[in-house]
Order: C-alpha cells, then sequence, then structure tokens
C-alpha cells in the first residue's frame, strides 16, 4: 500500500480507538484542528493528553491562515440599494434608523429629491416605513433587538455608550459579536483596551479585535498591524497593511509609504499595494454618491 493511501486509510479512522468510518459510523474531526477524527466523545477525551500539542500547534496555524485571508469587502459590505460597496468613511452613508439598514448617502439623497419633487410624503429608501420620531425609533429597535438583529444590538450598545453606561454597551456588543457582528467585535476590543465596563484584558481585546479583522473591519485590522509593529512583529504587520490597504483603507496605505521611505518595504510591494488600495476607493464612486457630496448630505 502506498504512503498517500495509508495517510488516507488513517484520516478515515478514529484516532483514539482505531475503528474505522463506514456508513453506519460517522466521524468528527477534532473541534480545534482539521488533524484528527473521533467516534465519541469518550475517545476525544481519552486522546486529548496525546494530541494536545500537535492541536494547539495546528490551530494556530489555521487562525493565522483566517486571519491572513483577505476579506471580500469590508465589514460595511455593499449599499442594499445601489448594491455599490459603501465607503469607509461613515459619514459618506446613513444608519436608517428604522430598520437598522446602512446605505450610501448617494442613495438617501437620491430618495429625498425623489420625493421632494414629487411632493410625497419621506418614507425609508430601503424598508419604506413612514418618517417616524425618535420614540418610535427606539420601540422598532428593540423590536428587532428581540428578534437578534446584531445590527440593531450593535447601535443600541453604542447609543448606551455615548450615554456613558459601559455596562450595558457591553452586554448588547456581546450579544450582536456572538452573532459574528465585527462592528460589535471591534467595540468591544476597545471596551476592553480601555476598562469601560469591563477589567482591562489585552488578550480578549485582541482576540475582539482579530474577530473583527477576519470580518473585514479596516480600524481593527490597522491597530493590529500598529501592534504587532510596535512588538517587532514587522512582516505579519506589513501583511495587515497591505490587506488593510486592498480594503481601502488610508491609514494603512499611509503606514506602507512611511515603512517603504524606512526601508521596511519594498517599491513592488508598495505599488501593488498602492494599485489596490486605488482600485477599492474607486468601487465606492458612483454618480449619485457625488451629487449627495455637493449637496453635503
Amino acid at each position: 500500500m502506498s504512503g498517500n493511501n495509508i495517510e488516507a486509510d488513517a484520516s478515515r479512522c478514529c484516532a483514539s480507538c482505531g475503528i474505522a468510518e463506514v456508513d453506519e459510523l460517522k466521524l468528527t474531526e477534532c473541534t480545534d484542528c482539521d488533524l484528527v477524527k473521533y467516534c465519541s466523545d469518550a475517545c476525544r477525551r481519552d486522546h486529548k493528553s496525546h494530541h494536545l500539542r500537535a492541536c494547539k500547534k495546528r490551530s494556530a496555524e489555521l487562525h493565522d491562515e483566517l486571519l491572513f485571508k483577505q476579506p471580500e469587502s469590508s465589514h460595511f459590505g455593499d449599499c442594499p440599494i445601489c448594491m455599490i460597496p459603501l465607503p469607509l468613511e461613515r459619514e459618506k452613508s446613513t444608519m436608517l434608523h428604522c430598520c437598522s439598514t446602512i446605505i450610501c448617502n448617494g442613495c438617501y439623497h437620491a430618495n429625498y429629491m425623489r420625493e421632494e419633487e414629487g411632493r410625497l410624503r419621506h418614507k425609508c429608501p430601503f424598508c419604506r416605513q413612514p418618517a417616524s420620531t425618535d420614540e418610535e425609533f427606539k420601540k422598532q429597535r428593540m423590536k428587532r433587538i428581540e428578534l437578534n438583529n446584531p445590527v440593531a444590538m450593535t447601535c443600541e450598545g453604542l447609543n448606551q455608550y455615548h450615554n456613558g453606561d459601559y455596562i450595558s454597551a457591553f452586554g448588547y456588543y456581546t450579544k450582536a459579536a456572538e452573532l459574528g457582528d465585527a462592528e460589535a467585535h471591534y467595540q468591544l476590543s476597545t471596551l476592553y483596551h480601555y476598562g469601560q465596563g469591563v477589567e482591562k484584558d489585552r488578550g480578549k481585546g485582541m482576540y475582539h479585535s482579530k474577530e473583527a479583522a477576519i470580518g473585514g473591519h479596516p480600524i481593527a485590522r490597522y491597530n493590529i498591524g500598529i501592534w504587532n509593529a510596535l512588538h517587532g512583529n514587522t512582516e505579519r504587520a506589513v501583511k495587515h497593511f497591505i490587506i488593510g490597504a486592498n480594503l481601502g483603507d488610508d491609514d494603512s496605505i499611509q503606514t506602507l509609504m512611511g515603512m517603504f521611505k524606512k526601508g521596511v518595504v519594498s517599491k513592488e510591494v508598495l505599488a501593488a499595494a498602492l494599485r489596490a488600495h486605488h482600485a477599492a476607493v474607486d468601487a465606492t464612486k458612483s454618480p449619485q454618491r457625488e451629487a449627495a457630496k455637493i449637496a453635503r448630505i
């Protein structure tokens, strides 16, 4: 039997008891790595001491692969109306409080002008709900929170934070982060960093920064790059800045330019990052958004 066949056969056997996978018995991978499989929780526990070192090493490798994978877009994604990537600058987008949806200012302005010209009642450009009072917005947001809407949870967390209630903000961010919201992970990283509502914890802060970065959060990505640079991990820092630049992040590309001047980054690497940065920024532009900018929306 060839080495490849032996390896393939081993991958179909329980790493603890050696029983082979058959139609009646399905093996499950180790929850932390992809090296071994088990037929039961009992075998998983029995084999833990033998597998622990290799598991930790492989788990770290898998996490690094995920961390340094280029996200398809920023955590903002596309505007749900025009389907063009949302800009990274928050002032260029509008949060619709009635439905907790973020749209670009171009679509918001175009809808507003259409209603003004047609003397129509103002409605949400996305969910088409009539304009409401702040109190009605809050009731609608709380209803969406009850339905496990992570964006609404993060929005309410931000409100609580600005009101000085860090403990409540932490609660909302935590629930939203559990649902995969990158912005919530980023906000949690700042709470742990400054010790607001929780005890300062660099490890937990870094964990949430990494989760936010994986989700496409450019500020979190930049912060991790800076942390690595300050601790002498220049190669990892450059990787983070390149990923941020590819998302269109200005701070990341400016930092890469500074590193180029110091001889840390090559001309070829910087040129590729500049092209990717320009492409990402250009992808967020549209005539409607330019019109909104002129109208100061």
